[in-house]
């Protein structure tokens, strides 16, 4: 590579999405590089989601990702394993450990992405801002932002939305805020009864917006925690060293709620394993949506979002430190019978799957962040398949899937007060209404006076709800390659991405075995 070379597509982000993205460019033509902020390819893919998981009518998905991608197995470390020997046999460069800092613009168009250091700490952290050091320039014709955060898009100056669309926004009926969900009767407050002490850590105050209200909220983000017992890939998950059991009252309390109130030993038992490790899901531990309390801060996602690298590297910090704290309180505190105890305090992590990072998944599951305003705004009416799309570049097919947003005091229909979560719902099952949805083109590219030489499939276009139905990783590969067809096409016509003629799109598409449409 020499310091004046163009490529004629720039993927940034080595998502599953960006892998797949950057592979099918290189196929058709293109010459490609991938940046990829840390130092593993494969997004959430490599940390924790099954490549199938999330796809229950495969049939729906073509391409790149029915033939390649879900051959991968899974494992993580095997999935991580098997995107970089893809990525080597299609010979696409990778600037591993570098992130954008900064976008140059010739009037409409990205020329240039300057980076900067992004090297991630021994628990997989990223890099903070503050710390970063500029690592060069990559010139293209086209680009494609893979990321999860659409850090490339916002530097380009495209617009985009984070947090919850009111329900009268786009007239989706479950949008803004919610029901209360998990209310229990904890007592919220740092001293029993007493407002004016403050609220205990863990939970915050109610806004107060009433029922189908916008707000700045998104849904809590975890870690796919794999735990193992086995001491030949056992690694100790040890307290933060400024544990304070008082930043854990709110476990304490509803711990003891739960021994109050338990039926029998196994429900007692089945709950609190629900704190810690969480939901068992194939392998690995998932928050778990039905406790009050799991494996998952609520609340700091909100700042993720649109924070620059201090914020999201001490929020993805916060996130690993309260699972470490968790732990410790679950394995020690008394409150917690003693046959829990000991079956927690036998959990470490498995450094088998994340060798590099001390079994910490190198991942946080970001499960939305920012949502580009592109010519086209998916929403609830997209996912019920109430749209007519005529510009359809791939299918999604999943309910709409939100994880809590928020921990809040609350009081009940009867006045007392306690916790609850709220923004949790689950429409439709996986298979949501049972027909997969067409995603367009016009979701996945910006508005021409924005940009016009960049394509942006994970952080699509849409409402916070339609985005949490079609967030899911099959989708994200597909909707890649669909980006990259278009970038190749771009790249050879000379046009603006967003004046590709759709029909030949389609028509590159279908070659490439990719489904755009259902029966």
């Amino acid at each position: 590579m020499t310091a004046d070379q163009v490529y004629d597509v720039c993927v940034y982000g080595g998502t599953a999405a960006g892998c797949v993205a950057a592979v099918a460019a290189r196929q058709l033509g293109c010459s490609v590089v991938l940046v990829e902020p840390g130092r593993w390819l494969g997004g959430m893919l490599g940390a924790g989601i099954k490549p199938l998981q999330d796809c229950p009518l495969p049939a729906a998905v073509g391409g790149l990702t029915g033939t390649e991608v879900f051959r991968f197995g899974d494992e993580p470390a095997r999935v991580r394993d098997e995107f970089v020997r893809w990525i080597a046999r299609e010979q696409v460069p990778v600037r591993y450990e570098q992130r954008v800092r900064n976008v140059v613009r010739t009037g409409t168009r990205i020329s240039t992405i300057q980076l900067e250091s992004s090297t991630p700490n021994a628990s997989g952290v990223p890099l903070p801002a503050r710390d970063a050091a500029p690592t060069g320039a990559i010139r293209a014709r086209t680009f494609i932002d893979a990321s999860y955060e659409g850090d490339l898009m916002a530097a380009a100056g495209v617009g985009f939305r984070t947090g919850r669309e009111s329900r009268a926004q786009f007239m989706e009926e479950p949008a803004g805020v919610g029901a209360a969900t998990n209310w229990t009767p904890v007592d919220p407050y740092v001293v029993p009864g007493d407002p004016r002490s403050g609220l205990l850590p863990l939970v915050e105050e109610d806004h107060g917006l009433p029922a189908g209200a916008g707000d700045s909220y998104t849904q809590a983000y975890n870690f796919r925690l794999y735990l193992t017992t086995d001491p030949a890939s056992r690694a100790a998950i040890t307290p933060p060293d400024d544990y304070r059991a008082a930043d854990y009252e709110l476990v304490r309390r509803y711990v003891a709620h739960l021994v109050d109130v338990a039926r029998d030993e196994a429900w007692l038992r089945k709950r609190l394993l629900r704190i810690f490790p969480g939901w068992l899901n194939t392998h690995d531990f998932n928050f778990d949506r039905k406790s009050l309390v799991t494996n998952s801060l609520v609340g700091p996602s909100r700042h993720y979002q649109d924070g620059d690298w201090d914020v999201r590297s001490r929020i993805w910090q916060e996130h690993l430190d309260y699972v470490r704290g968790l732990h410790h309180f679950m394995s020690t505190a008394p409150v917690v019978p003693a046959d829990v105890r000991t079956v927690v305090a036998e959990y470490g992590l498995d450094s088998g799957q994340f060798g590099d990072t001390q079994g910490w998944p190198h991942q946080l599951y970001v499960r939305v962040a920012r949502r580009m305003v592109g010519r086209y705004t998916m929403s609830h009416h997209d996912v019920l398949n109430r749209a007519q799309i005529d510009d359809s570049v791939g299918l999604a097919l999943f309910g709409v899937d939100i994880y809590p947003t928020r921990r809040i005091a609350r009081t009940n229909e009867t006045g007392a007060t306690g916790v609850a979560t709220e923004g949790n719902m689950f429409i439709g099952g996986h298979l949501g209404t049972g027909t997969p949805y067409p995603v367009p083109y016009r979701a996945i590219t910006p508005a021409t006076a924005d940009c016009s030489n960049l394509l942006v499939p994970v952080c699509l276009a849409a409402t916070h709800i339609a985005y949490a139905a079609t967030r899911m990783e099959p989708v994200f590969c597909v909707l890649g390659e669909s980006a990259a067809a278009a970038a190749a096409l771009a790249v050879r016509t000379g046009l603006d991405v967003q004046d590709v003629p759709i029909t030949e799109l389609r028509r590159l598409l279908a070659e490439r075995g990719q489904v755009t449409t259902w029966p």
